[in-house]
């Protein structure tokens, strides 16, 4: 119905009854009876009679005489479950009473009925005089009327709902903005402190009042560590109206009798889980929630500042939490003030001394004269033949290092042949006036590595052919020309047959060599040329364009004949067939990863017929096997169940770029132990359940938990912990998952910075565009960002620059022989370096041996994951050893 197209999503949700108007609805039905002389009852599924029926009560037995009240009950039956058909008339046993139903919709529901019944005036039937009397005509004119007339009527109401909605979202916003500006206030008051001459103190009391008003809580303090630093003193409190204050009591207080008092924060709500003396503490003084925020005096936790709710049951919010961080700050920024407002060191030499060591060129220059201020011994270094010729202005910089605040760009000097990142930004020099601070990293062999390594990135090393990145975006590309000329292609898909044999027995040398001579030979092919490429493996895929395919069937007996000879291998001929899949585009699909599937599921189909032979795909064609039907049948059960057979793991996360490298968090990974089949393993489940579409559901589940987990770790003492959790392919695609994630973060109130999502490397690169938006929102609702599996998916690593990223994490595989081979040794490295100038943390992944960890230990690497700091564990296993 036309009225229902602007509802909004929360009208949208609900049912749809309370639209029934009871009054008004009796109203109407009496005047529609009187007007067209029937009998009416208006009918609803949840609630049976919505309105008395008309008439009299020896009217009302004559009419249920002839249609009882089991007639009433079938027609509402058939037009609830039926929500196309208005109006439905009913079957009686008599011609000269018409029974029928006019359904009222609104959203596609039937939310009631009106039962209408006349008795027609031609009847030869013997009909009591005080029965009023309709012709047929009057009848089906009066039911659609009445259909119109229930239309307008259910439109008006739920414009009237529409616009009470309209009005509570304005009051809504109306109450945001105040609470924003109150925010506002609360915070400006307390930044005044700032510049404040009165005692510390004072201040700290002044704004513990102003915090703890705008927050409406009982009380707040600072307590400070004695010298001895076995005992606690109140120095600052506040206490709420009618609180009696507590500065007496609260001096002298042994340490562990504050379990909060080691150097952590804790964000106490009052739903939260207690540890035993966090349950102790809250029950002696009578709380319900808190806050305790470490507050450091000369690089130790001496301090800590204390916001407390006694009165009333609190939740403390992001904005809350925020808040209190905030004025946080600003204390141990006053308190740091006047630690060393007397005792700064600093001077002209010793900075010089340092900006001389950094290691980067830095230069000053004034924008207005272009006079060089300052210029570090790096700098004459970098560019000295530029210097030789043009004394302390190098022009080729300027462009690219001025003309914006905090920009940052790489350039090449074509005099000095070199390349280097520069970040300009403009600061205040001694004398006040704006000039521009530039520094400068020579990245030279960095630029040429990366430039080797993008130049490799689409051939395959071995073969030489065209790499599966390459053969991906030409099948695109072949695609869209075909669509345009309005042709046909094909793509090959080639797999060797038993090539492990020619592994085994011979070596993997000889398998090269092997795979080498098969290459070359394809390339001959007339048709193939450069569209030849190795999948990994022996995998090989051809592409054959429009222009070509006429001729498909000679180019695929070519390469029919091409394996039907032998191969001579170590002074000896073997014969090596192979499996081949073909399919068609448009004809069959008409995108890359679709293509590639159903060319693989026609080759597979070719091994399972014999090998050695062609098979084309056929849509009919379907392979299953009674494993895959049993898992399928116990997951969908399993996710039926509430997920009580799923459990998440946690794999620790080290940051060995800090003192005793300790954990910074872990990875959520989800483990399946069915009642029926045992434990399943994730390789295995997991593909399936996206092929069923359940990875959705379970992902959904995955990712609460370790947001309600993580929340615990941050309440407890590790605001920083981090949880990781992967996104797969299918969730990603979903249109709202922006929203969904938005939604979990609210229920959960994990802060959003101690969220990673990992997705994979070959899904961001086979649509960058796409990818780029849903990161780039996903960024903005505070979360990170990895990109997981890296060195596996053939990424540009300019795609990679342009990603919204804030971890890279190396594949296991370039870490098992990383000390033994010279690419693993180099890869880590290069991206090690990569990472360091796009801003972006390295988290490498499978590392088991403590060779392994000394080797990355010297590198720019931050974040490690492996069995030599932890196995995946669960929830418990994991608390009870790093929480």
């Amino acid at each position: 119905m036309a009225f229902t197209a602007g509802k909004s999503k929360e009208i949208e949700g609900k049912s749809n009854d309370w639209l029934l108007d009871q009054s008004l609805m009796q109203s109407m039905q009496d005047r529609f009876c009187d007007a067209n002389n029937v009998y009416m009852v208006c009918l609803n599924a949840q609630n049976g009679v919505v309105t008395k029926a008309y008439g009299t009560k020896e009217e009302l037995e004559y009419v249920y005489s002839k249609a009882g009240r089991e007639r009433h009950v079938s027609l509402l039956d058939k037009m609830t479950g039926h929500s196309i058909e208005s109006v439905v008339e009913e079957p009686l046993d008599t011609d000269f009473i018409k029974m029928s139903g006019v359904a009222i919709h609104v959203s596609g529901e039937t939310i009631a009925v009106w039962i209408v019944i006349g008795i027609m005036d031609d009847s030869t039937e013997d009909i009591p005089d005080y029965m009023m009397r309709t012709s047929p005509e009057r009848y089906y004119k009066s039911l659609e009327f009445l259909e119109s007339l229930s239309k307008q009527i259910f439109a008006v109401k739920m414009e009237e709902v529409l616009a009470q909605e309209a009005f509570n979202k304005s009051r809504e916003s109306e109450a945001q903005m105040k609470e924003q500006l109150h925010r506002n206030e609360a915070m400006t008051s307390i930044l005044k402190m700032l510049e404040s001459e009165n005692s510390f103190t004072k201040i700290v009391d002044d704004i513990l009042k102003d915090a703890c008003e705008y927050l409406g809580i009982s009380a707040g303090a600072l307590l400070r560590e004695n010298q001895e630093q076995k005992t606690v003193d109140m120095i600052c409190e506040y206490a709420g109206e009618g609180r009696e204050p507590q500065m007496a009591k609260e001096q002298g207080v042994p340490k562990e009798e504050l379990p909060f008092f080691n150097g952590k924060p804790y964000m106490i709500s009052s739903d939260s889980m207690l540890p035993e003396g966090f349950a102790r503490l809250f029950a002696q003084k009578n709380l319900t929630s808190a806050v305790f925020l470490p507050v450091e005096v000369n690089g130790h936790a001496g301090m800590y500042l204390c916001f407390c709710e006694s009165e009333k049951k609190k939740k403390w919010e992001i904005a809350d939490i925020k808040f209190i961080n905030d004025v946080k700050r600003i204390i141990q920024t006053i308190l740091t003030k006047r630690i060393t407002k007397n005792s700064l060191a600093s001077s002209y030499a010793s900075l010089e001394a340092i900006l001389e060591n950094v290691g980067c060129a830095i230069y000053v220059r004034d924008p207005q004269t272009g006079h060089i201020l300052y210029a570090n011994e790096k700098y004459q270094k970098f560019f000295k033949k530029t210097l030789e010729e043009l004394p302390l202005s190098p022009v080729s910089l300027q462009d690219a290092t001025e003309t914006k605040n905090g920009l940052f760009r790489e350039i090449y000097s074509e005099k000095e042949n070199r390349w280097f990142d520069c970040y300009s930004t403009h600061i205040q020099w001694v004398d006040g006036r704006k000039v521009t601070l530039c520094t400068i990293y020579d990245v030279t062999d960095k630029k040429l590595y990366q430039q080797k390594i993008e130049k490799q990135a689409n051939n395959d090393f071995l073969t030489g052919l065209y790499n599966r990145m390459r053969c991906e975006q030409d099948l695109q590309h072949f695609v869209e020309d075909t669509h345009e000329s309005g042709g046909e292609g094909a793509l090959l898909y080639i797999d060797l047959d038993d090539f492990k044999h020619i592994n085994d027995g011979l070596g993997h040398q000889y398998g090269d060599i092997l795979l080498k001579n098969i290459s070359s030979g394809l390339k001959q092919i007339p048709g193939v040329n450069d569209n030849c490429y190795r999948m990994g493996g022996d995998e090989f895929i051809i592409l054959i364009s429009h222009k070509v395919y006429p001729n498909l069937h000679n180019i695929i007996d070519r390469i029919k004949a091409e394996f039907a000879r032998p191969w001579r291998l170590k002074g000896t001929e073997y014969y090596c067939t192979m499996s081949m899949g073909v399919v068609r585009f448009p004809t069959d699909g008409d995108t890359v990863e679709e293509l590639i599937k159903k060319a693989d599921i026609a080759m597979y189909d070719a091994k399972c017929a014999g090998k050695n032979r062609v098979a084309y795909y056929d849509e009919n064609v379907i392979s299953t096997s009674f494993k895959r039907l049993d898992l399928e049948k116990n997951m969908r059960n399993a996710t039926r169940n509430a997920f009580d057979e799923f459990e998440v793991y946690y794999q620790p996360i080290t940051d060995i770029s800090k003192p005793g490298m300790p954990c910074s968090g872990a990875e959520a990974l989800i483990r399946w132990n069915s009642r029926e089949l045992g434990v399943i393993s994730p390789t295995e489940f997991i593909p399936l359940a996206e092929y069923l579409g359940l990875i959705n559901p379970i992902g959904s589940f995955i990712l609460r938990e370790a947001c309600m987990r993580c929340k615990y770790w941050n309440d407890m003492g590790h605001p920083d912990y981090k949880v990781n959790v992967n996104l797969s392919v299918v969730q990603l695609l979903q249109n709202d998952i922006v929203e969904q994630i938005a939604e979990v973060i609210s229920e959960t109130g994990i802060d959003p910075k101690n969220l990673t999502l990992e997705v994979t490397e070959s899904l961001a690169i086979n649509d960058m565009n796409r990818m780029k938006k849903i990161l780039a929102d996903i960024k903005k609702l505070g979360v990170r960002v990895a990109l997981d599996d890296f060195g596996t998916g053939y990424s540009s690593l300019n795609h990679i620059r342009e990603m919204p990223i804030d971890v890279i994490k190396i594949d296991r595989c370039f870490i098992i022989d990383i000390g033994k081979d010279d690419f693993s040794n180099a890869f880590v490295k290069m991206v090690a370096e990569l990472a360091s100038a796009i801003d972006v943390n390295v988290c490498v992944e499978g590392v088991e041996t403590k060779e392994q960890l000394d080797i990355l230990m010297g590198s720019k690497i931050q974040l490690i994951q492996g069995f030599y700091f932890g196995r995946p564990m669960t929830a418990r296993e994991f608390e009870e050893k790093y929480l």
